[in-house]
């Protein structure tokens, strides 16, 4: 059996893997466009690679995919986060467990999955070649060029076993019994599988930071506040809501509630042209009554101070005297000065603060896309196309995505394994 990969990254590398082990007679393939393997793995997580999450729990763990979580229900049922955890100790590699749930190498550093993965698919004989970009492919069935404009439909007959036919840019061909398309965002897979017959959905950022046109937040940069309550409003869209830590960047806001509410609002987002109102409960602990109480108190038991420079609140020095700013109260003025309006105004802004989002940033540690292959279209228990028998789909390729922390990196390996197990298998 002859089985090819097209794609050297994580879900690529972990299906290779998982075919050769299946399979030890099979001969396995692995295709980079590019000279690098593993790109994202080697910068993701700050070079650390956020590997998975330590939430074991497979109806939880699903909860942090905006798309794709009713398919990864049963995937995961047969390889999740545990699983994962289990293969990379197999291979010599430990995981550790930060605060937050993720997980990353003990050794901090994401060459460690890189090489990790590049010695258990020598060590299973897959043959990785990179500068290798692939210019079609075509089934043996039908004599289609999938990377020309044709109207034909080639939907395989189900009483058939595809034959792949491989050009490489090289001129060189090749041809497999499986193939599996680990492309990621690339433009390149997604036209080969729309040639075979599959739909794509609309393919759009996810997981980006917030620019904010306002130059005394961005002078807070380095702040960060946990937790802060985010709701998105955008006219025409529901309103949605994420919880978590926040961080004031150069450019706006980032942190892991911005992200999680960019995810969640990708494509709310894209259609506004990355354009809304955010709306920022700084003390989401509390209730804007026992927020207003708090405050009196300290009106009443610090009359004599500033109000700039006593806050009485557990927030960043820094972000509260922005926040008296935005209130338009003077630093000069003391707590029993403090009219009822302008005390009123500094409970909007701690409870209710808007800010106009203007654009959206890079988040340089994970790279996500919204869209991809229609699930619909793939049986997730081998990772097969139901339209073309021996064509599989792992990775971001496919319409899933995760928010961050690992997740992303998750449904990679848990649709590659399985990729992997199904393109082993002879029947």
């Amino acid at each position: 059996m002859r089985i090819v990969i097209v794609g050297g990254g994580a879900a690529g590398f972990f299906a290779a893997c998982s075919a050769a082990k299946a399979n030890r007679s099979a001969s396995v393939i692995l295709l980079e466009a590019s000279r690098q393997l593993l790109a994202k793995v080697r910068i993701s997580g700050g070079g650390r690679c956020n590997v998975t999450h330590a939430l074991f729990d497979t109806k939880g763990f699903i909860q942090n995919y905006p798309r794709g979580s009713k398919a990864l229900l049963g995937a995961f049922s047969r390889f999740q986060a545990q699983d994962t955890v289990k293969w990379f100790a197999s291979a010599g590699v430990q995981l550790k467990t930060e605060a937050d749930g993720r997980m990353f190498p003990v050794t901090d550093n994401s060459e460690t999955i890189v090489d990790c993965l590049v010695k258990t698919a020598l060590a299973y004989n897959v043959q990785i070649r990179t500068s290798s970009p692939v210019v079609w492919v075509k089934s043996q069935e039908c004599e289609e060029d999938l990377l020309e404009d044709s109207s034909h439909n080639s939907s395989a007959d189900e009483e058939n076993k595809s034959k792949f036919e491989i050009l490489l840019k090289s001129g060189e061909t090749l041809q497999c019994d499986k193939l599996l398309l680990a492309t990621g965002s690339n433009p390149v897979g997604y036209r080969i599988a729309k040639k075979f017959g599959h739909h794509i959905e609309p393919t759009v950022p996810s997981l980006f930071t917030f620019n904010v046109l306002d130059k005394e937040l961005r002078e807070l940069a380095g702040v960060s506040v946990n937790p802060v309550k985010l709701r998105l409003s955008v006219p025409g869209k529901p309103q949605l809501e994420q919880t978590g830590p926040l961080l004031i960047t150069h450019w706006g806001l980032s942190g892991p509630a911005v992200l999680k509410l960019s995810a969640w609002g990708a494509r709310i987002f894209n259609e506004s042209r990355y354009k809304g109102i955010v709306t920022a409960n700084w003390l989401p602990n509390s209730n804007q009554d026992e927020v207003r109480k708090e405050l009196q108190q300290v009106k009443n038991d610090y009359g004599k101070r500033a109000v700039f420079l006593h806050r009485g609140i557990k927030l960043p020095h820094r972000l509260w005297q922005y926040l008296i700013s935005r209130a338009g109260i003077d630093k000069d003025t003391r707590w029993a000065e403090l009219p009822k309006k302008a005390f009123n105004k500094l409970v909007q802004e701690l409870t209710q603060g808007q800010y106009s989002i203007s654009g959206k940033g890079v988040f340089k540690d994970e790279f996500v896309t919204c869209g991809g292959i229609k699930l619909k279209e793939v049986n997730f228990k081998t990772m097969e196309s139901r339209l073309v028998k021996g064509l599989h789909f792992a990775g971001e390729i496919l319409d899933i995505d995760g928010v961050t922390g690992g997740f992303n990196f998750q449904s990679a390996w848990t649709t590659a394994y399985l990729a992997g197990l199904g393109m082993g298998s002879e029947e």
